[in-house]
């Protein structure tokens, strides 16, 4: 009998949960909805959000660690003979759907990457568009680095659990935090940041409307990497002596501090520059450069960032693809190795229907949307909301209570002196908090 491969220690599986939840959505996404949505108010909401959410992150490790199991198996392994296994087949779905549109995303940091390094972005906001606009509507280069991206994914996960995944995750994380870390240095001494710093920690509660409740509940729920099976299948790894309590608060923290160091990285130097902090998503790809490009040495910090942007990309984007390896590998009996291809080639080819979506195949809609938005509104709206609210009432309606405090406790070894308050969370709170995401994002309730 084969013995399962296992994270080494504790660290290991806080940079890789950590990494999970580090993404494109801390680096791209946060920064702009904190400036489309107030600032300061918005962090505070999201800040909530994430200590009421957290209990969900528990659920996954709780259920993971239990079982030792794939997404899949987990749910078999502690419901047999019930249909509750279909929340695994949610979760490799999902992830095969993130993975979809995410890899095409993460070539476009290498895009950036290289016409950073050689010094092409403008003072032009305009020309910037254009740049971006031609590059993701093209037919060959968006498809080259998304290639480029999913195979770097894949040769870190065939290489396994601690010899890949922890390996090098426990390097690329240190590297990130030193990058933004250097980035938001540079902007906090531009001329004219301090405006930056106090959009972001001078709340101005009246900025606070029903609509940027929900946008920051679904921003903790998604950076949290909730609902795709990331962190069962991670948590399956951990030993049972690890304390998945300490875990999952050391990656709830990462995630939130990430997020605020790249709105440190980015908002000052917006305000420095006169432009207005609700960019939105072009904020990245479009208004950023045209920042690096006024700056002194400005194509090293456009390096940097987008460089932290891949990196960024790459952790979570491994996550995925082992949620649909540890499933391939445990219930399909393929190898590691075939699993990695064979996910490869399925990305591979989605991915690149997603990318030609942006040009060639725009006019070509399911649902009355191009391959792109299908699969990122199927996974955010549909998949990741419909899983998570599974998982909780799952944990807090079918697990023993008994079960829940032995695996938080790790058998034990650990006092949980909130354990009621994280039960009532999961019972309660959690499935009303994704349920109202869930009929929100759908359009089915308005509820201020």
């Amino acid at each position: 009998m084969t013995t399962r491969d296992s994270f080494s220690s504790q660290f290991g599986v806080l940079v890789a949960v950590a990494g999970s939840a580090v993404g494109l959505g801390n680096f791209w996404r946060f920064p702009y909805m904190v400036g489309t949505y107030g600032g300061a108010a918005f962090i505070l909401v999201y800040l909530l959000f994430v200590a009421l959410l957290l209990p969900i992150m528990y659920s996954e490790f709780v259920i993971g660690r239990r079982s030792q199991s794939n997404a899949y198996g987990a749910f078999k392994a502690l419901a047999p003979g019930t249909q509750w296994k279909g929340i695994g087949t949610l979760s490799v779905v999902a992830s095969f759907a993130i993975l979809s549109f995410y890899c095409v995303v993460g070539g476009w940091t290498i895009e950036y990457i290289v016409q950073a390094v050689t010094g092409k972005f403008s003072a032009n906001s305009a020309s910037l568009e254009q740049t971006f606009e031609n590059f993701t509507t093209s037919s060959f280069r968006p498809i080259l680095w998304h290639l480029l991206f999913v195979g770097s994914c894949s040769v870190i996960v065939v290489a396994g659990i601690k010899n890949g995944i922890e390996k090098y995750t426990k390097v690329l994380m240190p590297v990130l935090l030193l990058m933004i870390i250097f980035l938001a240095i540079r902007s906090l001494f531009l001329p004219g940041a301090s405006k930056g710093v106090a959009f972001l920690f001078n709340p101005d509660f009246s900025k606070i409307t029903g609509e940027s409740l929900l946008a920051a509940m679904g921003q903790a729920f998604f950076s949290l990497s909730l609902g795709m099976g990331c962190i069962v299948t991670y948590a399956s790894y951990v030993k049972k002596e690890d304390n998945i309590m300490k875990l999952g608060l050391g990656s709830g923290m990462a995630d939130l501090g990430f997020a605020l160091l790249a709105s440190l990285a980015i908002m000052p130097a917006v305000f420095a520059f006169g432009i207005s902090p609700a960019e939105g998503p072009g904020l990245v790809f479009i208004i950023l450069p045209r920042i690096f490009s006024q700056l002194p040495f400005g194509s090293l910090f456009a390096s940097v960032f987008f460089v932290s942007l891949f990196i960024a990309a790459v952790t979570s984007g491994i996550s995925l693809i082992e949620v649909i390896t540890a499933y391939a590998t445990e219930e399909l009996k393929l190898s590691r190795k075939s699993s990695v291809i064979i996910t490869f080639v399925i990305v591979a080819i989605f991915g690149s229907l997603s990318s030609l979506s942006q040009g060639v195949l725009k006019d070509f809609t399911l649902f009355g949307k191009g391959f792109f938005d299908m699969f990122d509104y199927l996974s955010s709206n549909i998949l990741l909301p419909l899983g998570g609210l599974l998982i909780v009432i799952f944990t807090g309606w079918v697990l023993k209570k008994g079960v829940v405090k032995d695996e938080l406790s790790s058998g034990g070894r650990y006092n949980v002196p909130i354990f009621g308050v994280i039960m009532f969370v999961i019972k309660y709170i959690a499935p009303i908090a994704i349920t109202l995401i869930f009929l929100s994002s759908l359009g089915l309730l308005k509820i201020f």
